[in-house]
C-alpha cells in the first residue's frame, strides 16, 4: 500500500508539472525547479508514509492475565464416617451416631431333681435388644439416648448428658454408679455371658443421678449422688445413694495394671424398705435362684469392693472381692461377700483383649474373616464365690468354675460359649429328696452383633 502511494503522488506531479515543459526540452533553471518539487515530493510522501504506518500498525497485545489458582474446596459441612454404623460429624462440632446391640442366648440348667423342673431345660431368649443414639454437642457436651427392648419390654439403660474439657467430666442422668470392674466393663466385652454372682445379688444397676469422673494419665477418680433406676422412680421414692471409685491404672513397659477400690452406700428412704439378695445360676433363661436372702428390711446398705487386674499381651489375670452390709429396721447386721478370680488368653498371634477407662475393652482380630484370617480366639477360667449366710441369716453359698470360648470373627459380632459347674450350700430350693447341698451344670452359648 505505501509504494502504490507513492507512484500515485509521483505522477500526479508529473501532471501538475507545465505542458511546455512536458513539450520541449527543459532548461538549466526547469530542471532545478523540477529536482526540487521531486524532493519535496518525496519528503511529504515520507511524511504521509510514516504516519499510514503508525495508523495501519497492529496493537500491541495486553500481556495475558496471571493464572488464577483454583478455589480451595471448602470443607464440606457434614462428613460421615463409620464405626460400626454411619457417624456424621458438622464442622463446627456437632455429631450424632445410631447404635446398638442384639445378644441372642441359649442355656440349661441341669440340677438335681425338683430343683428347677423344666424351667431349667434348654431354652432361648433375646438377652438384650439395644436401641439408641448418641452423639457431641459444640462446647463440650455429649449425650446418648438407649433403651433395652428385649421380650417386648421397653426399659431405659444409659440415658445422660455429660460435659467435659480435659480430664473432668461431669454427667447428669442414669448410668451405672462405679461399681467395679466387672460391672463397667461393657456387656460387649464381658469374659462370660453373665457377670460374676455378687453383680447379680446385691443390685448392681443403673441409677439417676449426678456424678464427675476426672481422667488422668494413671488415675482415674468417679463419684455421684444417685436415687433408684429410672424404672422404679415414683413419687414415693425418695432413696438417696453415694457412690465413689478410684482406679489406679499404670502402663509397666508392655503390660496395663489395673488396682482399684470402690465405697457405695444406699439409703431408701423408707421405713417399710425391703431388699432381697439372690443370683441366677449364671444363666439368663431361668428364673430360678439357687441361692436367695428372701426379703429383709433394710434401713441401710453400705458396699465396698476393691479390684485388680494385668494385661500383659495374649494373657490377662483380674478379680474383686465386694462386701455387702445390711443394716436392717428391727434385725441383725449381716455382712455378705463375693468375688471372683480370673485367667484368660487370647490364641491368636497379634491379638489382645482390649482395655480402655478403667474396664476392659473389645478385642479387635488383627486377622479378621473378611481379610482371610481366623479371627480373634479367646478362652478364660473363673472360680466365683458368693456367700449370702450371715448373721443367722441363710440365703446359701454358691461356688462356680466356669470356662468360657470366645470368637471374634470381626470386629463388631462375637460369639461366646460357657460351661459352668456349681456347688451349692444351704440353697434356698432344696431337691426333691429335701436335699439344700448338691450340684449344678449351666450351659450356655451367645450370638451378639453391636453398632
Amino acid at each position: 500500500m505505501r509504494h502504490a502511494l507513492t507512484a500515485a503522488l509521483l505522477a500526479t506531479s508529473m501532471f501538475c508539472l507545465p505542458t511546455a515543459a512536458r513539450a520541449q526540452a527543459m532548461t538549466a533553471d526547469e530542471a532545478a525547479q523540477l529536482r526540487a518539487e521531486l524532493a519535496a515530493l518525496k519528503a511529504q510522501v515520507q511524511t504521509l508514509e510514516t504516519r499510514l504506518d503508525a495508523a495501519t500498525a497492529q496493537p500491541t497485545p495486553a500481556p495475558a492475565p496471571a493464572p488464577v489458582p483454583p478455589s480451595v474446596t471448602a470443607k464440606p459441612a457434614t462428613e460421615i464416617g463409620w464405626k460400626g454404623a454411619p457417624e456424621l460429624n458438622t464442622a463446627d462440632g456437632w455429631s450424632f451416631k445410631p447404635r446398638g446391640r442384639v445378644q441372642l442366648d441359649m442355656a440349661s440348667v441341669d440340677a438335681p431333681a425338683g430343683v428347677t423342673g423344666i424351667r431349667g431345660g434348654l431354652a432361648t431368649e433375646f438377652r438384650r435388644v439395644y436401641l439408641g443414639v448418641d452423639g457431641k454437642i459444640p462446647g463440650g457436651f455429649a449425650y446418648r439416648v438407649e433403651a433395652d427392648l428385649a421380650n417386648g419390654e421397653v426399659e431405659l439403660t444409659d440415658v445422660y448428658l455429660s460435659y467435659g474439657k480435659g480430664p473432668l467430666t461431669v454427667t447428669a442422668g442414669q448410668i451405672k454408679p462405679f461399681w467395679g470392674l466387672d460391672d463397667m466393663t461393657s456387656d460387649l466385652f464381658t469374659s462370660f455371658m453373665e457377670r460374676a454372682a455378687f453383680v447379680q445379688a446385691f443390685g448392681f444397676e443403673r441409677r439417676v443421678g449426678l456424678s464427675a469422673q476426672y481422667k488422668g494419665k494413671a488415675l482415674l477418680l468417679q463419684g455421684g449422688v444417685f436415687g433408684d433406676n429410672a424404672a422404679d422412680l415414683t413419687d414415693s421414692n425418695h432413696s438417696l445413694g453415694l457412690d465413689a471409685r478410684a482406679v489406679f491404672m499404670p502402663k509397666l513397659g508392655d503390660a496395663q495394671l489395673h488396682l482399684g477400690g470402690s465405697v457405695h452406700w444406699r439409703d431408701p428412704n423408707d421405713p417399710a424398705a425391703l431388699g432381697r439378695y439372690r443370683a441366677r445360676p449364671f444363666v439368663h433363661t431361668t428364673d430360678v435362684r439357687l441361692v436367695d436372702t428372701g426379703l429383709l428390711d433394710v434401713a441401710s446398705e453400705l458396699g465396698t469392693g476393691a479390684e485388680g487386674a494385668v494385661l500383659a499381651g495374649p494373657f490377662h489375670a483380674a478379680g474383686e472381692a465386694y462386701w455387702h452390709r445390711v443394716r436392717r429396721i428391727g434385725g441383725t447386721t449381716p455382712t455378705f461377700f463375693g468375688g471372683y478370680a480370673e485367667l484368660g488368653m487370647v490364641l491368636t498371634p497379634g491379638d489382645a483383649r482390649g482395655y480402655k477407662d478403667g474396664a476392659f475393652d473389645r478385642l479387635k482380630p488383627s486377622r479378621p474373616i473378611t481379610a482371610g484370617g481366623p479371627g480373634a480366639f479367646e478362652i478364660n477360667a473363673r472360680y466365683d464365690h458368693l456367700d449370702l449366710n450371715s448373721a443367722g441369716i441363710r440365703g446359701g453359698r454358691q461356688q462356680a468354675a466356669l470356662i468360657g470360648l470366645v470368637w471374634v470373627p470381626i470386629e463388631y459380632i462375637r460369639i461366646t460359649a460357657n460351661y459352668g459347674k456349681l456347688w451349692i450350700d444351704d440353697a434356698r430350693v432344696a431337691t426333691a429328696t429335701g436335699d439344700r447341698d448338691y450340684t449344678a451344670d449351666t450351659f450356655g452359648l451367645r450370638t451378639q452383633i453391636d453398632f
